[in-house]
């Protein structure tokens, strides 16, 4: 790729980025400026611009950290930090990692099931998909709870109830998406697969499932985004000592801001990882099926 292409492709990424940094500098002087002016009220002095700017950038617990001392604390917790230390964000991610992709898993597992069937079975398509959506109208805050609750009432602890947390928040878009592409075959496929007398799993194989892949790959990337957010839920109702939940309980209880929003964007970059990896896969997918040049 030469050096225009490069540009041109990347350019409205970073200039989007660039704004949303101004943006966050010029919130983190807003928000903090407040506290800045009492400290220099107490001490009877008088702030100028430039002192107040950088005291608002500075501060040990600000209300919202400028995006170097984000930075700067995911720097100290993963590069000056052993991977096997509980003050490292790679342990604390490495831990919510392994509740997303087994909720991941489990989720996308269950969704493809249900859609096949919901697709094959008109009585599965009315009863089962109405149920499907009304799931999903249940705030994840009070379900996280009972699962934990009544898990742990069996014996059942540790990763598999942020996992089932996962898993109820990634399979919903597994299954719509999936029944849209097994549906999306046109009725003139669907009708000479007919006059050939294509058995029924012929007829998936062949036509439906391979006209769904698109679309379940969109929805891979919709459930394992939400399956992160899941693992993270999962984490806070335990008080768990562990994961990127654990940094956020840890962060608010003790008023560590800088700490709450290195989590945040720590999590918010491993899930744009997943992600990327998802579509990477998407696109070696397809390109083999004949879908992508």
């Amino acid at each position: 790729m030469s050096s225009a292409g490069f540009i041109s492709r990347f350019a409205p990424v970073l200039t989007i980025i660039a704004i949303i940094i101004a943006v966050w500098y010029a919130s983190a002087v807003a928000l903090n400026a407040p506290w800045a002016q009492d400290k220099a009220k107490r001490a009877g002095v008088t702030l100028s611009f430039s002192e107040l700017v950088s005291d608002t950038w500075a501060q040990e617990k600000p209300k919202l950290p400028a995006p170097h001392q984000v930075a700067t604390e995911i720097y100290n917790t993963t590069v000056m930090k052993k991977i096997t230390s509980k003050r490292s964000l790679i342990w604390h991610g490495w831990i919510t990692l392994s509740a997303t992709l087994l909720g991941f898993a489990l989720g996308t597992g269950l969704g493809i099931l249900l859609a096949v069937g919901i697709v094959h079975s008109r009585a599965m398509d009315l009863s089962v998909m109405p149920w499907v959506i009304a799931s999903q109208t249940i705030p994840i805050l009070a379900v996280a709870p009972m699962i934990i609750v009544v898990l742990n009432a069996v014996g059942i602890s540790g990763l598999l109830p942020k996992a089932m947390i996962s898993m109820y928040l990634s399979f919903f878009p597994v299954v719509v998406g999936m029944v849209k592409g097994l549906r999306s075959p046109s009725a003139m496929q669907l009708d000479q697969m007919r006059t050939w007398s294509t058995p029924k799993s012929t007829v998936f194989w062949k036509l439906r499932l391979p006209s769904a892949m698109p679309y379940l790959f969109t929805s891979l990337k919709i459930g394992m985004a939400a399956s992160l957010v899941g693992a993270i839920v999962g984490e806070l109702p335990t008080g768990a000592v562990a994961g990127l939940g654990a940094r956020l309980l840890a962060g608010s209880y003790y008023g560590q801001t800088i700490q709450i929003w290195s989590a945040l964007i720590s999590a918010a970059i491993l899930a744009a990882v997943l992600v990327a990896l998802i579509g990477l896969i998407q696109r070696i997918t397809l390109q083999r099926m004949g879908m992508l040049r």
